[in-house]
């Protein structure tokens, strides 16, 4: 079976039940429409806003980001989507080097600080890696930094990852743990960021956990993991709901999310 096959199966596979409760109220969408929202996109293109990155998550062989890439072509038929494979970086900075090296190939500037702006999307570790990316660099050799204009991220563990506990065997590792020294400075440096981050979670995510999905103070744009459906955390990236709504907002056009984002259903807040 080809990756694109594949990758249409898990979409199908995904939809089994059409509207899994609880709902979300401010992301109010059904697998049946955002399946017929992919539709008329496909139908007819509309070009991205600006140049597109997609960073992969941990232990992913590169196979996401050119599935990504496709969807995302195919919905807006615009070439300027690179791609970027962090699985099997052994440290935070090298994928931050890796990120910032790809979109200097990709999209090139004369820039000395910073990278052409882009948009990003971020699968499960890569929403992370985008934001130490565009965070200030403590590199004296490495001081570039990734220009975001706007990062969409699924289930990425960008307030640790639940998991992480249970394989610390590494700094790398460490680092992914709720409360790190790492999570902490790089919460710190967001106060200076100027890019909006959009944080889509299934709920009762096994590897990330849906609270941790999203940077801290923030909720994360939650939706319910439908029944017999694949696990919460690998659901989310071939989500119809998710990726359409992403797909809408690259396009420029009404999404079906809308902000500030419900707390999560077991928020009393």
């Amino acid at each position: 079976m080809s990756v694109r096959v594949a990758f249409i199966f898990a979409l199908f596979l995904a939809g089994c039940a059409d509207n899994p409760t609880p709902a979300n109220p401010s992301f109010p969408v059904t697998f049946s429409q955002a399946r017929q929202a992919l539709d008329d996109m496909a139908a007819a293109p509309r070009a991205l806003q600006r140049p597109l990155v997609v960073i992969g998550g941990f232990w992913d062989p590169n196979v996401s980001p050119p599935l990504f890439k496709w969807e995302f072509h195919r919905l807006t038929g615009d070439d300027r989507i690179a791609t970027v494979s962090v699985g099997f970086c052994g440290s935070f900075d090298e994928c931050r080097q890796k990120v910032i090296e790809a979109v200097d190939q990709a999209f090139p500037t004369h820039d000395p600080d910073f990278t052409t702006e882009v948009d990003v999307v971020g699968a499960s570790l890569g929403g992370l890696v985008a934001r130490y990316a565009a965070a200030p660099s403590d590199d004296n050799a490495h001081p570039r930094r990734l220009r975001i204009a706007r990062l969409f991220s699924i289930s990425s563990p960008h307030s640790g990852a639940t998991l992480a506990a249970n394989f610390g065997f590494t700094q790398f590792h460490h680092d992914m743990m709720p409360g790190s020294a790492f999570l902490r400075a790089l919460a710190a440096a967001d106060a200076q960021a100027t890019y909006h981050v959009y944080p889509y979670v299934r709920l009762d995510d096994e590897i990330v956990g849906a609270r941790n999905a999203a940077p801290p103070d923030h909720n994360p744009l939650w939706l319910a993991n439908p029944p017999l459906a694949l696990l919460a955390h690998a659901g989310a990236m071939s989500d119809p709901r998710i990726l359409a709504d992403i797909a809408l907002r690259l396009r420029g056009e009404h999404p079906f999310s809308t902000e500030p984002a419900a707390p999560l259903p077991d928020d009393p807040g």
